[in-house]
């Protein structure tokens, strides 16, 4: 047994919006979205509130955790950007757009049921958001690093 203590330094610390299960709830249209051909449209848009509610949850967090006020607004915009894009914006439009495609090839087979379709569709929109996650949030961060961050925070930038 180890008589060290563990690093509590910050960039050790574990973000509870980003490290932990709590991050899935940014996630929620995603399955929202997987839904839609089944669910009313206002379900769908409940998806997007929670997703949404978790966005700010998150921003609040970073903005709190500045002690310099240049430095919060800063925090502030870059955890509501990296935040819109990668919880809400790009995975909700990659699972809406791969639902769409899925239900309108399926409905070439006219031997599957309208209800089987819809099904079938969901099954894909709900299979593919674990596959979706990591590529986007590391898309989401090149551009941050590329764009927001190179003026805003030059030691992060590539």
């Amino acid at each position: 047994m180890s008589t060290e203590k563990p690093d509590t330094t910050p960039k050790n610390k574990i973000d509870i919006w980003r490290d932990t299960p709590v991050r899935l709830l940014g996630y929620a249209n995603e399955v929202g979205e997987s839904f839609r051909a089944l669910v009313h449209v206002n379900a769908v848009r409940l998806s997007y509130g929670v997703a949404f509610a978790y966005v700010f949850a998150d921003t609040n967090d970073k903005t709190k955790k500045e002690m310099n006020q240049k430095r919060k607004i800063i925090a502030a915009a870059d955890t509501l950007i990296w935040q819109t894009l990668a919880s809400v914006a790009i995975p909700g439009f990659t699972i809406n757009r791969l639902c769409a495609l899925s239900l309108f090839l399926l409905s070439k087979n006219k031997k599957l049921s309208l209800p089987m379709r819809k099904w079938t569709t969901t099954a894909i929109g709900l299979a593919s958001i674990p596959f979706i996650v990591k590529p986007i949030d590391h898309g989401v961060d090149f551009l941050m690093e590329s764009t927001f961050r190179k003026f805003f925070h030059p030691e992060i930038g590539p």
